[in-house]
């Protein structure tokens, strides 16, 4: 049976935008991220919208039914695609990203069930390293998988911005999900783009592994206020999870 014995959650708007267009939602079962998209309509309702449908969907302290999971996969779109009305100059279209873990109910015992739409990420720490689970859909990701860039020139690309999926955008959204065996102590993170864009993945394990050996130390705070403190263009939220079997 998995025990999440620590969860960390923090969030903040950043040094340059007004408004924070993430959500988070950090309770069992549920460990999920959404990143509003900017420049688009209303991008804090969408993310507040994705969240919230998981939120009313799963009120139990319990694992969830994997079917549940992947059915609000769906309702959250459908209730992001609901926010897009038409303004003076056409079509406003409302998106977020979402990702992160549900803690679902097996036959014999509980696993993890991971889901990614969008370009925010989920990470497992591996020892002294990060280990990035979910794939990005994103431009420069499909650049680099057809071998058109390399991992270097990603962050600097000029479509690094543009994503391929997201709730909303769509009738029908197409997420990644996939199952992840629950065993041993692990420790997971699951954070909008505006760590990744920050900091590197060697800089967040570094802060990562510093906090875990401190009781009194928050990661997820540690996270947030490094990558705010490294320039703070987007907002930054950070859920961390560790459980053990």
């Amino acid at each position: 049976m998995t025990s999440i014995s620590d969860v960390w959650a923090w969030t903040d708007v950043g040094r340059v935008r007004s408004l924070n267009e993430d959500s988070y939602i950090a309770r069992r079962p549920l460990f999920l991220v959404a990143d509003g998209l900017g420049g688009h309509a209303r991008g804090d309702a969408a993310s507040q919208a994705a969240i919230r449908v998981f939120d009313e969907a799963f009120p139990d302290d319990a694992p969830a039914n994997p079917d549940a999971v992947v059915a609000a996969i769906s309702a959250a779109n459908t209730a992001v695609r609901a926010l897009s009305l038409p303004d003076d100059i056409g079509p406003a279209v409302s998106g977020t990203t979402l990702v992160g873990l549900v803690e679902v109910a097996t036959e014999d015992d509980t696993e993890w069930l991971a889901l990614n739409v969008g370009d925010s990420r989920l990470y497992r720490l591996a020892g002294t390293g990060l280990e990035q689970l979910s794939v990005d859909h994103s431009a420069v990701q499909e650049l680099y998988e057809a071998g058109l860039i390399t991992a270097a020139q990603m962050d600097s690309h000029p479509e690094r911005n543009i994503i391929t999926r997201a709730l909303g955008a769509e009738d029908d959204v197409d997420p990644d999900t996939w199952t992840i065996q629950a065993t041993g102590e692990q420790v997971f993170l699951v954070c909008s783009d505006g760590l990744t864009r920050e900091l590197h993945d060697d800089e967040i394990a570094a802060i990562m592994t510093h906090a875990l050996a401190d009781p009194s130390a928050d990661p997820a705070r540690d996270l947030v206020d490094a990558a705010v403190a490294a320039g703070g263009r987007d907002n930054v939220t950070v859920v961390v999870v560790r459980s053990q079997t």
